[in-house]
Parts: C-alpha cells; sequence; structure tokens
C-alpha cells in the first residue's frame, strides 16, 4: 500500500502524496533556480507542488525585476556613451582668437565696400566731381575733361580694395570650413550613438523574447497543474 503522505526534500515538511513532484519533471530553468536556493536538490529528489509553484511565482517575479534592471542599466549605457570622451564633440567648441589689425581692416573694408552707403556715398562723391570740374570750374579745374585724375583715383581704389577684401573673404571661407567640420564631428557621433542604442535595444529585446517565452511555458505548466488538479 503506498504511503499517504511524503516528505519534501526541500522544507523537509509533510505533504500529501497527491502533491509529490519529482526532480526530473521540473523544467530545466525552474530546476536550475531551486539548485541556486538549494545545491543539494537533484533530479531524485521531490518536493510539493505548493512548494514547486511557489518557486515558480518567485522565479516569475525575479524575472520581472531583471527585465527592469537591465533597461535602467540601457538607459546609464547609453548616457555614458553620450558623456564618453571616445568622440570629439567636448573638444570642438567655438574658440575666438584675437585679430590682428590687419584682419580687422579687411573686416571693416568689406563690410563698407559692400554696402549700399558705400554705393551711395561713392555715387555722390562722383557726381560732385564730375559736376565741380566740368560745370562750376567750366572744365578749367583740377582734373577737366575727361577726368584723368578721377580715373587714377578709381584705378587705386578697386586694385587695394579687391585684395583687402579678398582677404576677408579666405577668412571666413577658413571659418566655414571649421564649422564644416565641427558639424561633421557631431553628425558622426549622434550616429555612432544611435547605431549603440539600436545594438542595445537589439541585444534587449532578443534577451526578453527568451525570457519572457520560458516564463509563459512555465505559466502554462501552472495552468496545467491547476486542470489536473481541478479534474481530480
Amino acid at each position: 500500500m503506498e504511503p499517504a503522505n511524503f516528505i519534501s526534500d526541500i522544507s523537509k515538511n509533510e505533504f500529501p502524496i497527491s502533491e509529490r513532484v519529482l526532480g526530473s519533471s521540473i523544467r530545466k530553468s525552474i530546476l536550475e533556480y531551486i539548485r541556486k536556493i538549494h545545491p543539494d536538490f537533484n533530479d531524485a529528489h521531490c518536493l510539493s507542488m505548493t512548494e514547486l509553484n511557489h518557486f515558480r511565482e518567485k522565479y516569475i517575479s525575479d524575472q520581472l525585476i531583471h527585465e527592469v534592471g537591465e533597461l535602467s542599466e540601457l538607459e546609464k549605457t547609453v548616457v555614458d556613451a553620450i558623456s564618453d570622451q571616445s568622440t570629439l564633440t567636448d573638444k570642438i567648441e567655438d574658440t575666438v582668437a584675437p585679430l590682428t589689425l590687419g584682419q580687422r581692416v579687411a573686416d571693416r573694408v568689406a563690410s563698407f565696400g559692400g554696402s549700399w552707403t558705400f554705393i551711395i556715398s561713392f555715387m555722390v562723391f562722383l557726381i560732385l566731381w564730375i559736376i565741380t570740374n566740368a560745370f562750376w570750374l567750366s572744365n578749367k579745374g583740377w582734373d577737366p575733361y575727361p577726368f584723368i585724375l578721377l580715373n587714377l583715383i578709381l584705378s587705386c581704389i578697386a586694385a587695394l580694395q579687391a585684395p583687402i577684401i579678398m582677404m576677408s573673404q579666405n577668412r571666413q571661407e577658413e571659418k566655414d570650413r571649421e564649422r564644416a567640420k565641427k558639424d561633421y564631428m557631431i553628425n558622426l557621433k549622434s550616429e555612432l550613438e544611435i547605431r549603440i542604442l539600436h545594438e542595445k535595444l537589439d541585444h534587449l529585446i532578443m534577451h526578453q523574447q527568451q525570457e519572457l517565452l520560458e516564463i509563459q511555458k512555465i505559466q502554462i505548466d501552472m495552468m496545467n497543474d491547476i486542470l489536473k488538479s481541478i479534474g481530480k
């Protein structure tokens, strides 16, 4: 005659024989979880269904807590990657070097020479020059028609103004190149951060899928055990 009760190898308590579960019939993940708490438990040992359900619930709870912890760790990893010095974003802040006298003069000349103020002022100067020499002094002044002195002045202004403006433009082009370089470095850092984030998310999703599948299998086992107990 079979005994009505058995002794659990986990708690050493007595339970009805109908609740007896052998270690060899327990799912591997749950069995490994039990062995972490009770290292001596093996396939030949047994425990009660109540104890097994307790371990199942605890396993599921620990897995869910672990998932939340992994998500927090992922956020921390992304923040660390952003603040890490593996890229050069922290070294590309704008630095304004002091301008020399020639650079300041070139900027002023370029700014004034490309404005309507210069155009209008120069037109007024030309008109006054022509009117003074051609009409007021009856073409007998310091620069009679065809205004050779005026042409000389205009040629000198053009010869000096052009290279000065080019100096300012060259310096501006150098600034644009530096700005483009900084934009490229910032875009590269953003791309690396997005790539790291995608890799972390892919790893987390794959890991979550495996653990969720294992949790579902354990829940199905628990439901089957409940159905069996109801059927009896």
